[in-house]
């Protein structure tokens, strides 16, 4: 498969993922975070499909559209690794829904990333919340579901909080 194809089915199984977690977590209150901005295509996805929901973002820099810059306080400048640690106060709550497609291609990067991601993303997520990732975590507090037809296993990882 080429890489364009390849990049095709990333886009497409991210889209029908992103638009199936917005259905449940509708009945989950609490904040998004979305972990890595981007150029913004997924947070101006999220934003337009859970309207009025606050939604967190977090990168080291800002290289979006300008159109998908987070406004004010909802823009978390630094390592994921460290601010995510430390942003209860700022967002005031556990997060409903997590997002975080912040994986390199790299197998050795991942899997440190996969080591200080997943006890952060369990810290942040409130009991019944979702979590999506490129990335498969160790959630043990967690179950994984079970994604719409057609994407292909290990593309995502779809997690929920136990209650």
């Amino acid at each position: 498969m080429s890489r364009l194809d390849s990049f095709i089915r990333r886009l497409t199984a991210q889209k029908i993922l992103l638009e199936h977690v917005t259905d449940l977590v509708k009945e989950v209150a609490g904040p998004v975070l979305e972990l890595g901005l981007g150029n913004g295509r997924t947070y101006d996805h999220l934003r337009e499909n859970l309207p009025g929901r606050d939604i967190y973002v977090f990168d080291r820099e800002l290289s979006c559209h300008p159109s998908c810059i987070p406004q004010g306080d909802f823009m978390i400048f630094g390592e994921i690794r460290e601010t995510l640690e430390f942003c209860e106060p700022r967002v005031g709550e556990k997060a409903a829904f997590i997002h975080a497609d912040i994986g390199s291609g790299d197998p050795t990067t991942d899997l440190a990333t996969q080591s200080w991601l997943s006890p952060l993303v369990d810290a942040r997520c409130k009991p019944g919340g979702y979590v999506l990732s490129g990335l498969a975590l160790a959630l043990d507090n967690f179950d994984e579901l079970e994604k719409p037809e057609g994407i292909r296993p290990g593309r995502y990882h779809l997690y929920r909080k136990k209650i």
